[in-house]
């Protein structure tokens, strides 16, 4: 299903690969199939977790290290943007908290000047969390991605065997029929 549902929006194949040929982008980079993919998604969480400016360049700048679906990658990275982001961070810091045992800031603000005051204090949280979205959910959610990857695979191929022999069958009752 997974599988499918990306083969379906790969329909314009000639003009993706006219546009990779004029700018002479690797195919590889655009590849769909489990593990570029699945690849792609993990690269693009990694990245999206990690309060930075220019995520997308952090994306770009992985590209020489491993073969991913860049687009998806650069698409995951979107998850965290303006509207996102506060909770993202605020869910990230409490976690670090939680980690670190500390009790954390209880009268946060989200204004420039009260980061600009606590930085001390949030930052070192801040990031253990980080660290455990970026590397632990996203480890996880790559790992169950990939699962349901396989899985669809092979349930294709159970539907397409009994497909065949159901026709099989049929053909042999049709054939017993005229006998």
């Amino acid at each position: 299903m997974i599988r499918k549902m990306f083969k379906k929006n790969s329909s314009n194949k000639g003009k993706i690969d006219a546009f990779l040929d004029k700018y002479k982008l690797p195919k590889s980079y655009f590849g769909i199939n489990r593990r570029s993919v699945t690849r792609g998604v993990g690269i693009g969480l990694f990245w999206g977790f990690i309060p930075m400016p220019m995520q997308m360049l952090a994306v770009i700048a992985t590209t020489p290290f491993l073969k991913f679906n860049v687009p998806i990658a650069i698409s995951m990275v979107w998850l965290s943007n303006p509207l996102t982001m506060p909770p993202m961070y605020y869910m990230e810091y409490l976690t670090g908290n939680f980690i670190l045992g500390a009790e954390g800031i209880q009268d946060i603000e989200l204004t420039m000047e009260w980061f600009k005051t606590n930085i001390g204090d949030i930052f070192i949280p801040l990031y253990v969390g980080t660290a455990f979205y970026s590397i632990v959910v996203t480890g996880i959610i790559y790992l169950i991605l990939n699962r349901l990857w396989v899985h669809s695979v092979q349930s294709e191929k159970e539907e397409k065997m009994q497909h065949r022999k159901q026709r099989e069958q049929n053909k042999h009752k049709h054939h017993k029929g005229k006998n």
